[in-house]
């Protein structure tokens, strides 16, 4: 048994990456349980692995005291003397108690001590190998459903698409090929297990990398995203090179760039609009098809606006179910409220308006402070008029 223990030792190293020590250290500890569940003692027994030889050896330790009260723990001064006689009290003494048919009872460990390290090394190597493709993309084959997951085999691994991580105008079918984006990989007491998305909006991220090198290079950026999976999305992009256009460089010669994410996405309509430094210019690009009259900071909310547009494309603005203002609002990052042309009318007479009673305000005060009457100031305004004729004169 000890040159096939040595062998497997060795092929564990050379195959599996499984470090001989860690094995001899896990066999030491199982071949002590074992021998307590064949022997019924094992509170002080010691197993020792010669991984030279491949030699087994059980070692009883027992303490030196002066009166023995239990012959399995203790041992007396005169017969720890006997071995050696440099012991002392409180000495303790290793006898070795190997029993005659230990072997078998040590192969039998040693399997399952190699089986089980072979299973955990196997599953190490499978979530460091995964756990590299968190925030990633990767394509897999659709092996079966229930009512829970969908099961994706990524190779090594069969990973779980969700419910929610599904997009709704798919229907999947085994053997269908798709692109999945891994959200989460997870080291279980069962395994490794990860979780992929298709509706996530970093897919869609991960997929322009993919369809458009300037993109996977940097040159151009993409800053935000607003995704409704299935249905239609939003990407603002940006270039640091002033001499491309980002969004004619996303959507590509005839559309064909953008035109294989939609494939790859079943038909998911995609607005690409061009980021800008100002936010009533990328609110406008963000609102697109849809023309943009006028946008109005509310004072008194930093990320709230009012946005004006023709009463003819009001319902273009707001989409239908209200989904282009919704998307628009989560590509900017502001609370949109959309007027039509006409009723704002009202609101730019009201502003007019309410300058004009602050101006009159403050003329009042002035009087006020300065405590000249009104009938004083009308006889400077008329002085003044009277100097500007006779200069003109």
């Amino acid at each position: 048994m000890s040159k096939e223990m040595l062998n497997a030792l060795d092929a564990l190293e050379a195959e599996k990456g499984i470090s001989k020590e860690i094995v001899i250290d896990a066999l030491e500890a199982a071949l002590v349980s074992a021998y307590k569940r064949h022997y019924g003692q094992a509170q002080n027994v010691e197993v020792e692995f010669d991984n030279k030889k491949g030699n087994i050896h059980v070692y009883a330790v027992k303490e030196v005291t002066e009166e023995v009260f239990d012959s399995q723990l203790e041992v007396s001064l005169k017969e720890a003397m006997e071995v050696n006689k440099a012991y002392e009290m409180g000495d303790k003494i290793r006898f070795e108690v190997t029993p005659k048919d230990f072997g078998r009872i040590a192969a039998q460990t040693a399997k399952q001590v190699i089986l089980q390290r072979v299973r955990e090394a196997e599953r190490n190597i499978i979530y460091n190998e995964f756990s590299a493709y968190e925030n990633d993309i990767m394509q897999g084959i659709v092996e079966r459903q229930d009512r829970r997951y969908i099961y994706v085999n990524l190779g090594k691994i069969e990973a779980v698409l969700s419910k929610q991580d599904q997009m709704p105008n798919e229907f999947y079918q085994p053997h269908d090929r798709i692109k999945v984006y891994v959200s989460k990989v997870e080291n279980t007491s069962k395994g490794p297990q990860v979780f992929v998305s298709r509706s996530h909006p970093d897919l869609l991220k991960r997929l322009f990398e993919q369809e458009i090198p300037e993109v996977y290079d940097g040159i151009v950026e993409i800053v935000s995203i607003a995704r409704e999976a299935g249905d239609r999305s939003k990407v603002s992009v940006r270039s640091t090179d002033s001499n491309i256009d980002p969004v004619g460089t996303c959507v590509g010669p005839k559309g064909q760039r953008v035109q294989a994410i939609v494939n790859e996405l079943k038909g998911e309509n995609m607005d690409i609009v061009e980021w800008s430094e100002d936010p009533a210019v990328f609110i406008s690009n963000a609102l697109n098809p849809a023309q943009v009259v006028d946008v109005i900071f509310d004072p008194n909310n930093s990320k709230a606006c009012t946005v004006v547009v023709p009463d003819y494309q009001l319902s273009l603005a707001i989409g239908k179910r209200g989904q282009n203002a919704r998307l628009a609002a989560k590509l900017t990052g502001f609370k949109i409220d959309i007027k039509p042309e006409s009723e704002m009318e009202t609101y730019y007479a009201e502003q007019a308006e309410n300058q004009a009673t602050v101006e009159e305000d403050a003329f009042d005060e002035a009087i006020v402070a300065s405590d000249m009457t009104a009938d004083d100031y009308e006889n400077v305004a008329f002085e003044e008029e009277t100097v500007e004729d006779e200069e003109q004169v």
